[in-house]
């Protein structure tokens, strides 16, 4: 069986708020490694992408995505690491 993103985005929260997030409000940097669905849920979360449009938005596998987040955990930045490597005509970004 495949995990729907839901699934993965109400498994992944959890560990976000509880484990991730207080570890940047602390000032130290987190790598996160994980598979297509639990970026892309990631993704949808942190740029508060609809469910209608999250599908459109393609990640590439292997690529660096930096975030940089305000004191509050909200995104102020985010990049690839390596140049050239966001596919043309999309953004992991909403708006």
């Amino acid at each position: 069986a495949t995990e729907s993103l839901k699934d993965t985005l109400d498994r992944l929260l959890p560990y976000w708020e509880e484990t991730i997030a207080p570890v940047l409000r602390s000032g130290r940097n987190v790598l996160i490694s994980a598979h297509g669905n639990s970026l892309r849920a990631l993704v949808k979360h942190l740029n508060d992408i609809p469910d209608e449009e999250i599908a459109g938005v393609e990640i590439p596998t292997g690529v660096p995505l930096v975030y940089e987040f305000d004191a509050d955990l909200h995104p102020v930045a985010h990049y690839y690491l390596v140049p050239g490597s966001q596919p043309e005509g999309r953004a992991p970004a909403h708006g």
